[in-house]
């Protein structure tokens, strides 16, 4: 299965760009594991983070970059098979178990749920 891992990125970080590197690591955290397990990893910024510098965004959070950032993640999830939801509080990472409850993905809220490939 393609995973997309949802959880905070700017959520209590205030725009600070160390902290949003610090929940990027926690997502990215995730990464290895679901690819231990036969899988292939996915992040909604990992795919939104460059064409939000190409589209011409200035900072965190300007008006280019919400333009793109949720349609990016939410497009993404149409060609995912489930969701990894970590811990903590998040608009964006709800959104998107919203979308993929939407679109009959399978949904996780821990690593040990999702199933090894055998």
């Amino acid at each position: 299965m393609m995973i997309m891992i949802a959880g905070p990125y700017r959520s209590g970080t205030n725009n600070d760009l160390k902290l949003i590197k610090k929940n990027m690591d926690n997502l990215e955290s995730m990464a290895l594991p679901i690819f231990k397990k036969g899988h292939i990893p996915m992040i909604g910024e990992w795919v939104a983070n460059p064409i939000i510098e190409l589209a011409g965004s200035k900072e965190v959070g300007d008006a280019v970059f919400k333009e793109f950032q949720y349609p990016v993640a939410h497009r993404l999830l149409k060609k995912c098979d489930a969701i990894l939801r970590i811990e903590g509080a998040s608009v964006g990472a709800d959104q998107d178990v919203e979308v993929a409850k939407s679109l009959g993905l399978k949904v996780y809220y821990h690593i040990n749920e999702i199933p090894d490939v055998k």
